[in-house]
């Protein structure tokens, strides 16, 4: 029987290694081209059996992110590309997450106000994060997280199938996910304050009534990473193994771009990060 049935419960290990995968190949730990280590390796890392392992893989073949042949293993082909001014300096032209959220936390004072649809990718990043405070790597004195959901009442256009049968199921499953990957948030964030290894810890969630089109993280009031949600076709596997034709949504692999605000009030990267703060701000006033 499979870890996914047992011990967490709930098809949470199933979740966990599938987050922790995503997270590794869109921050570029595991880059483009990269095989994925041998299932057997996986499973003794994560402490699975190797029949949560093989589901984990055909949901992110499912997903777009990897290929598998037999004999050959598992090879990624997606991961999340930044456009950003810094990329016409690098030989690949790429620019990943990790970095850019590893540069704000070396800041003495770390402020992100995030606008997403589950916080499985913030959850993945600022748990990275941890591990550099508890190592000592980096000191920030005060951390601010701010983060808009989507009200759970509202109806999803994402994550549905053509007769509607399963629609209840797949946003269960979406809200399940949501909720685990918070409850980690405010778990990961209440430690570094409770073991006082930052002095000033202040994270909030609100729901506001918008379904997301865009993701959006304003980071230290300086910087923007924006990007659409692209809706795609796919088989989703849930928990107990069925498959479901469903409408999807790239989340965690998202392609985003980067905007930094410099000492021209009126240049592209100023007035869109301006303009977007003033936006959260609104919506996180107002609506709700």
């Amino acid at each position: 029987m499979s870890e996914g049935h047992t011990g967490e419960g709930g098809g949470r290990s199933f979740e966990r290694v599938a987050g922790e995968l995503r997270a590794r190949m869109a921050d570029g730990r595991y880059p483009l081209h990269a095989l994925l280590p041998p299932q057997r390796e996986l499973a003794e890392e994560f402490s699975v059996s190797r029949d949560t392992v093989q589901r984990v893989l055909r949901e992110l073949k499912s997903e777009g992110w990897i290929e598998s042949r037999q004999g050959s293993g598992s090879r990624v082909i997606r991961t999340q590309q930044i456009h950003s001014p810094t990329s016409s300096k690098r030989p690949d032209r790429m620019v990943t997450l990790g970095p850019l959220i590893s540069e704000a936390f070396e800041q003495s004072d770390v402020t992100l106000d995030v606008f997403t649809l589950t916080s499985e990718s913030l959850d993945a990043h600022i748990r990275l994060q941890t591990e550099r405070i508890r190592a000592e790597l980096i000191a920030p004195q005060s951390i601010t997280l701010r983060m808009l959901l989507p009200d759970e009442s509202l109806d999803f256009p994402y994550w549905r199938t053509k007769d509607g049968a399963s629609d209840t199921i797949l946003k269960e499953r979406l809200l399940g996910i949501t909720r685990r990957h918070t409850a980690s948030l405010r778990s990961v964030l209440s430690d570094l304050k409770t073991m006082e290894l930052v002095p000033s810890v202040d994270f909030e969630i609100r729901q506001a009534r918008l379904v997301p089109t865009f993701k959006l993280y304003l980071v230290n009031k300086v910087a923007a990473l924006h990007g659409p949600y692209q809706t795609f076709q796919r088989k989703i596997v849930l928990e107990d193994g069925r498959e479901i034709e469903a409408i999807d949504v790239f989340g965690l692999g998202a392609q985003l771009t980067h905007h930094v605000k410099d000492e021209d009030p009126y240049s592209p990267g100023t007035v869109f990060v301006e303009t977007h703060q003033t936006w959260f701000d609104s919506v996180w006033t107002y609506l709700t």
